[in-house]
């Protein structure tokens, strides 16, 4: 099977169920596992990311979405030339990731019609059902059954860990300039990892706070996850942020527990490594000593 993915979550349930060697198209962002970056890329934003701030990137996307126009851009002569027996995209956000219309348009223009399966993740469990969607469309539903039960497994050892210990008051920043409270999965990460999500709206997109009602939130413990960044693009970017006199009155910033984490990595992404991601705030939540894969600010 030749497979195209138009998303770095795909990609990742495609090589989680062994698919590594049939996956001919990625998306500019897919980078893991590592060897998905040699794969020829189908898939390019049309935003310089580099180049541009955090507030300069929400402008571009704000002004693009006001005009109707696409982030992205499909390389429909490469997807010519790769013949994909079937294309992974999504239906959940037009920002994170090509969306659906514009697939449909540029299968248009191809001679052959490859099968086309859109994942829709709003939930955690929802983004564990999307590998055995994977795997039943790739015939490798055993395998993508396994692996469901591992990451269960361990889901269920981090709830039993935290069971009946207090919940701190936690604010998880999916974006930093304008700030952004979490939405959809993320919320129930912190829920599962014994932690309660005071601004964030499971199942919800991820939505606009302003410093007051960050201020009034009063949270225990601050996770700085922006979607896309590295932990070293967000300590460059979040100085302004953390500097801020309402900020640093924050429990979170008086008591020393701000983290920057891996956002697209464990966060942002509607992939396996959500379970990385519920138990590394098990960890922060409930062990004060500095967690691999973290910064404390």
């Amino acid at each position: 099977m030749r497979i195209c993915s138009f998303l770095p979550s795909a990609t990742e349930l495609l090589y989680a169920v062994g698919l590594g060697d049939d996956v001919v198209g990625v998306s500019y962002e897919c980078d893991y596992p590592p060897e998905a970056r040699g794969k020829p890329v189908v898939v390019r934003t049309r935003i310089d990311q580099d180049a541009l701030d955090s507030r300069a990137i929400d402008e571009r996307v704000r002004a693009s979405l006001r005009r109707r126009e696409s982030l992205y851009d499909i390389d429909v002569e490469a997807l010519k030339r790769l013949r994909p027996d079937l294309i992974v995209t999504q239906q959940l956000c037009d920002v994170c990731a090509v969306g659906s219309s514009q697939v449909t348009q540029a299968l248009g223009a191809l001679p052959h019609q490859p099968q086309v399966l859109a994942l829709h993740p709003h939930t955690l469990e929802d983004a564990l059902e999307d590998l055995r969607r994977v795997g039943e469309a790739t015939q490798r539903a055993a395998e993508a059954e396994r692996i469901l039960r591992s990451l269960r497994s361990r889901l269920a050892r981090v709830e039993a860990a935290v069971a009946g210990a207090p919940r701190p008051r936690a604010f998880c920043l999916e974006w930093l300039d304008p700030p952004m409270a979490s939405g959809h999965w993320v919320p129930e990460q912190v829920e599962r990892s014994g932690g309660f999500e005071v601004l964030g709206r499971a199942r919800q997109p991820s939505h606009y706070v302003t410093p007051e009602e960050i201020a009034a939130a009063q949270p225990e413990v601050l996770v700085l996850m922006p979607c896309g960044f590295s932990i070293e693009r967000t300590q460059r970017e979040a100085a302004r942020l953390t500097a801020a006199p309402w900020w640093r009155a924050l429990p979170a910033a008086r008591s020393g527990r701000v983290y920057l984490v891996d956002g697209p990595a464990l966060f942002n992404r509607p992939g396996p490594r959500l379970v990385d991601g519920v138990e590394l705030l098990a960890a922060l939540f409930h062990h004060h000593e500095k967690v691999p894969g973290t910064v404390v600010v």
